[in-house]
């Protein structure tokens, strides 16, 4: 079984793809048995609500396979459209000494541990 494998997602993609693309990373998932798929979007330079609803749909079509989605190559205008949109979640890799976009996290003491 493969740890990782990563998955080159090219331009250009229009709503109509997103169907079939979620079948074909179902059976990447299940022809390898992989834990995690590395979703290469490095190409995409201009970020649209087409590529959000796509990256939303293949984390899904991921958990439901028991497999996680991360992102590599994302841009930061991608990453910040993400993190708009509820989105931040979604794993990247982030860029030569480019710290992640993220909140940072507060404990508080009384909180129980989980």
């Amino acid at each position: 079984m493969t740890a990782e494998v990563t998955w080159l997602l090219r331009p250009p993609l229009e709503r109509d793809d997103i169907p079939e693309l979620c079948d074909q990373l179902a059976m990447l998932i299940a022809f390898t048995g992989v834990a995690v798929v590395s979703c290469d979007v490095g190409h995409f330079e201009q970020p649209d609500a087409v590529l959000v609803d796509a990256l939303a749909r293949f984390q899904l079509t991921a958990r439901r396979l028991g497999a996680r989605l991360e992102l590599a190559r994302a841009s930061r205008s991608l990453r910040l459209l993400l993190a708009l949109v509820g989105l931040g979640q979604l794993g990247w890799e982030p860029e030569e000494r480019e710290d992640p976009l993220g909140v940072e996290e507060v404990v508080d003491p009384g909180d129980p541990a989980v």
